[in-house]
């Protein structure tokens, strides 16, 4: 009888716990899913066709250290009920608050015109004009935010991360095509870094590239206002970085995937194929996977281009939103409706519609400003880990919930690592003969 009542004790705490953590659920996976945006694709896809394998050992370290980042947004949000630009307006006065307000609306906004890039080419691989695209893709994304209600924006954004993993079956099937290197070899890419051309200016360049795309300013503040919206509580902490925990690796496990496909398609075709972006990507494979797989390839990587870019801009218009009710005290909830919070959803829709038609300017560099974005969001993120970090560390405002010294040891190695390679990459750019 002790064995039974016990056995059934554990079962229900457990199903207690699940049933929490389920209901917790949401804002970590977003977040971390919404971070293999459409400029992420091209990245990744970039990424594989001009280094093959052997940057896929970039993701063991990126996977923790997107974790540790994002897991302290939802200590902080969980502790003082605040979004992260009020919390750095509070704790650092006005000259730093609006310093991080307008670094992330510059940075938001570029990115955001990067989102609208990856949806206009998906859907013009599918033969539908960007103007067409901009207009139905800005009147679904407000449409989605306007329900009144943060679990329904959850919800349908939780059915949205379920797209960003169409690119695992594409890779299985860019590994059996003829010119394709066997899966030890791209395993050996974890472990073994094989760098032909050296540490020259390019690989800076994609280097920061990833990091940027991996870990983002946005991330920070749309996950800690996601926090406080949903309503979680100190209580809840551990659910939330179980959420981030399952969301960091979720990102990273695609992304080695878009990178296994295009490297075993164009990276090994002999001669290799470079390629520019992910709309590029989804056109040229199709001659080179046999069995018919090259035109269903080319859909899903369709699907998951556009997808990429609708979750990347609901997620990053949000984030400014939120940042900015904050900071002007105006209303700042999904679950308010519009009459409510009037300039909540007008700053939603201003960033929604002034990123999406420089998308439709004829002769647009997309291409450069895809990947220039990137590095830019990298360049700017040690400010905002600063600030992060700082703000952790505060007894007086996180009480227990304060950084330990690990944690701390950690977030201040990612901060120098990304401060070291925004440096190098600005003297690779003004000395390039140094990288050769």
């Amino acid at each position: 009888m002790y064995w039974i009542s016990k056995s059934i004790h554990l079962l229900t705490r457990f199903r207690r716990q699940l049933i929490i953590f389920l209901s917790v659920l949401g804002p970590g996976i977003i977040v971390m899913v919404a971070d293999n945006d459409a400029g992420g694709i091209s990245t990744y896809a970039v990424t594989g066709s001009k280094f093959g394998f052997s940057l896929l050992w970039m993701f063991i370290p990126l996977f923790p250290m997107a974790y540790y980042v994002q897991e302290m947004t939802v200590r902080l949000g969980a502790v003082t009920k605040r979004g992260h630009a009020e919390a750095i307006f509070d704790g650092f006065g006005p000259f730093w608050g609006w310093f991080s307000l307008v670094d992330l609306g510059i940075v938001n906004w570029l990115t955001l015109i990067t989102e609208y890039i990856g949806m206009t080419a998906a859907m013009s691989l599918l033969g539908v004009p960007p103007w067409l695209t901009f207009i139905i893709v800005t009147a679904i994304l407000f449409t989605v935010v306007i329900s009144g209600q943060y679990w329904t924006f959850e919800k349908m954004a939780l059915f949205f991360c379920i797209f960003n993993f169409v690119y695992i079956p594409a890779a299985l099937w860019a590994m059996e095509t003829p010119s394709a290197p066997s899966w030890s070899m791209a395993l050996r890419g974890f472990y073994h870094p094989d760098l032909p051309f050296g540490l020259n200016g390019d690989l800076i360049f994609i280097l920061m590239a990833n990091i940027g795309t991996t870990i983002a300013p946005w991330m920070i503040f749309f996950q800690q206002s996601a926090v406080v919206d949903k309503g979680l509580d100190y209580h809840d902490i551990k659910f939330g970085q179980m959420d981030t925990l399952v969301g960091s690796f979720l990102t990273c496990v695609v992304a080695v995937f878009i990178i296994i496909a295009t490297a075993a398609v164009f990276y090994y075709h002999r001669p290799p194929i470079t390629i520019e972006d992910a709309k590029q990507t989804a056109e040229a494979i199709v001659p080179l996977l046999s069995s018919g797989h090259g035109a269903l390839a080319r859909k899903l990587f369709a699907i998951g281009l556009f997808d990429a870019g609708f979750l990347g801009a609901l997620c990053i218009s949000l984030s400014s939103s939120w940042a900015v009710g904050e900071v002007f005290g105006w209303a700042h909830s999904l679950n308010l409706k519009v009459r409510e919070a009037p300039w909540f959803y007008l700053i939603y829709l201003i960033m929604l519609i002034t990123s999406g038609l420089v998308v439709l300017i004829p002769g647009a560099p997309l291409v450069t400003i895809t990947m220039f974005v990137q590095v830019v969001a990298v360049t700017l993120l040690p400010a905002a880990l600063v600030f992060l970090l700082l703000l952790l560390n505060d007894e007086s405002c996180m009480g227990e919930h304060t950084n330990t010294a690990w944690e701390n040891y950690a977030n201040w190695t990612i901060v120098i690592i990304v401060a070291l390679m925004s440096t190098l990459l600005g003297i690779s750019t003004l000395f390039p003969s140094l990288f050769k």
